[in-house]
């Protein structure tokens, strides 16, 4: 087996308009799929190279407790404040190591999200 890429990451979450409101209108994203189905619905959003989804769906359930993605942002500082003026709390950091500036927030289902901004010289 070879691994290319990963295709996407997804947040099970339990009421997709909340969802959406968090990650369109407090992080900014949009939409590039949108799909119904029977008993369930997903969402993903193109970022870089890569795909973020939400989804509800039998069997998927979030968790405070599971993985969590990292957004890279051009302005880290500026994306912090972004989310102090909107109210959003941070459960860990802002923190600068070695090789990046990080924060982590949840969803409103409790998922962690990061906000990421990397060094100069780091990828």
């Amino acid at each position: 087996m070879t691994i290319k890429e990963i295709a996407f990451s997804c947040y099970p979450v339990t009421d997709m308009e909340r969802a959406r409101a968090f990650y369109e209108k407090i992080l900014g994203l949009k939409a590039t799929m949108d799909h119904k189905m029977e008993g369930g619905h997903w969402v993903e959003y193109d970022i870089g190279s890569g795909t973020l989804a939400i989804g509800v769906a039998p069997g998927m359930n979030p968790s405070q407790d599971g993985c969590s993605v990292a957004l890279e942002v051009d302005d880290f500082d500026l994306a912090i404040s972004e989310l102090q003026t909107a109210g959003i709390p941070f459960h860990f950091g802002p923190l600068e190591t070695p090789v990046c500036h990080m924060a982590f927030v949840r969803d409103p289902d409790g998922n962690s999200v990061g906000i990421h901004s990397r060094k100069k010289n780091h990828h």
